[in-house]
């Protein structure tokens, strides 16, 4: 009887960590993307800020670990400074909190009412509510798993050995290794915290039990932070650090005070389900009291114990302002700077991609998922401010080198967008353990290599207009054509003479037809400064 119990609950935590995987990323790719791009930017002006940006972020993905770990890729890709980190990552520990109160709340009873209205919205048909209904339908799911958890557990507390098992484990070292463990396993404190929660709606086990176990479980949470700090730059290795550093601060100050810690919570709340949860946050809450004051004195140390300093890639326009419009052609010389920016940006993306596909690595296969979304806000964002420059009265010669630099924003944005598409064929031939022949490795080198200098060109255009150098791009252009061309028959060749594996050549050939396009995106771009010549 026992084990089927145990089954039937083992089934609700998979549930729900599946559920929370698929919710967290439907949010990211469905609801978040404009939104978290205004959240960090408040994020970045003060701490308290940072703060609160990662309560939010973690309320919207139902997991600090997802925050915490998109905080330390956003500082490995440069998106943020290691000191704003900090913030979110405090922030993101509250945020979790809410999770388990759910629970106290029994949200899990209604979860099969979330699952209809989601399921519901997501097989409607219509685009707009599949997105919302894809997130709804998961967050239903994710308490339906606890709630079958809550079913398995119910009979338990008619078992005398499961209830002295409980009461008789009452050392806190022994709790707070049971929650870092069962925490590092699935990745996620918001399930042992949230089983705490039923046991104790059953009279399964006490406060002083059940609090050591939350502490090792947020201890727990730094474990992912820092796996995913392992894939980071020095920034993200940093941030991943600090996190257990403020996890571990945490245990200690609770365990000293443990007596006095139960008292304030045994005052605060009634019921042991509520108590576990309210735990649970004055430890996050604490954790905030303590560090939010010397964030910057802390970061310093920090830099001292892990030295070294990553580029910051500012995530909104660095160089147009409103106040320019008065003066179309002065706005534009601000344009001409935020498209180099954008351009070094999508360089950047380039030739990151380039480098996974011969070696490919999660941490910068991440890092141009992240820049490619500061690619797109930058195009939306010049595309407006050309925009407000063309309801000016403007010269013809103005009105071309606007109508080049509308062409021009996007011809960039597009080589970033290929440049995604490499990197997803490189993870692809990375996750299947695909090999490329010597001779298309060869073939690919010189290719990438003669793009990758297209590139370069044309981001030097953006600073300094030269004649050479637009021929250059033209003359690279023509000789990549038709070395891509003989590339594509020689792989053919090889295809027949069974020289390469069948599943290298539609990813071979792929790659080939990216990089062709990022080169035809920079000779639009010559081309379009060999008519900004004629506009002046």
């Amino acid at each position: 009887m026992m084990y089927n119990h145990v089954i039937v609950a083992l089934t609700g935590i998979i549930l729900f960590l599946f559920s929370m995987i698929r919710l967290t990323e439907a949010v990211r790719n469905n609801i978040t993307t404009s939104r978290t791009r205004t959240l960090f930017r408040h994020a970045v002006k003060t701490p308290v800020f940072g703060l609160l940006t990662g309560i939010v972020v973690t309320v919207l993905f139902q997991s600090s670990s997802a925050s915490s770990v998109l905080a330390v890729g956003l500082v490995s890709s440069g998106l943020i400074t290691f000191f704003h980190s900090l913030g979110i990552i405090l922030g993101a520990d509250i945020g979790t909190t809410l999770t388990v109160q759910f629970v106290v709340w029994k949200i899990t009873d209604v979860s099969p009412l979330f699952i209809i209205a989601g399921g519901i919205s997501w097989f409607s048909g219509k685009e707009e509510l599949k997105h919302y209904g894809e997130a709804v339908f998961f967050f239903g799911l994710m308490f339906f798993g606890l709630q079958i958890v809550s079913t398995a557990a119910e009979p338990l507390k008619d078992s005398p050995e499961v209830i002295g098992f409980f009461k008789d484990t009452t050392h806190p070292l022994a709790g707070i290794l049971a929650g870092l463990v069962f925490t590092a396993i699935v990745q996620s404190s918001a399930v042992p915290i949230s089983i705490l929660v039923i046991l104790g709606q059953y009279d399964l086990i006490p406060l002083e039990s059940a609090l050591p176990i939350v502490f090792g479980a947020n201890l727990g949470t730094a474990v992912t932070a820092l796996l995913a700090g392992m894939a980071a730059n020095i920034e993200g290795k940093r941030s991943a650090l600090s996190h257990l550093i403020f996890k571990l601060v945490g245990v200690v100050v609770c365990l000293v005070l443990l007596p006095f810690f139960i008292a304030v919570i045994k005052e605060t709340a009634s019921g042991v389900p509520q108590q576990i949860a309210l735990g649970h946050f004055f430890f996050n809450l604490l954790l905030s009291f303590i560090f939010l004051p010397i964030l910057g004195p802390f970061s310093r140390v920090m830099i001292r114990i892990i030295p070294g300093r990553g580029e910051i890639l500012p995530i909104w326009p660095s160089f147009i302002d409103d106040k320019y419009l008065h003066d179309p052609r002065a706005a534009l010389v601000r344009v001409q700077m935020e498209l180099e920016r954008e351009m070094v940006l999508a360089q950047r993306m380039v030739d990151k991609s380039i480098q996974l596909i011969s070696r490919f690595s999660r941490g910068s296969y991440r890092d141009i998922a992240y820049i490619e979304d500061v690619v797109d806000n930058l195009q939306n964002e010049i595309g407006a401010y050309l925009q407000k420059i063309s309801r000016n009265i403007l010269s013809q010669d103005i009105s071309k080198r606007l109508f080049l630099f509308s062409s021009m924003v996007d011809d960039i944005e597009r080589i970033a967008d290929h440049a995604v598409n490499i990197s997803n064929l490189a993870k692809l031939k990375s996750r299947r353990a695909i090999g490329f022949s010597e001779p298309a490795d060869i073939d690919l080198n010189e290719i990438a290599t003669l793009t990758s200098e297209n590139v370069k060109e044309a981001l030097s255009l953006m600073s300094t207009r030269n004649e050479t150098t637009i021929k250059n791009i033209f003359s690279r252009e023509d000789r990549l054509d038709q070395i891509i061309k003989e590339a594509k028959d020689r792989h053919l060749e090889r295809y027949y003479r069974n020289i390469c594996q069948a599943e290298a050549g539609p990813i071979f050939i792929d790659v080939l037809i990216n990089l062709e396009r990022i080169s035809d995106h920079c000779e639009n771009i010559a081309e379009d400064f060999m008519d900004i010549k004629d506009a002046q």
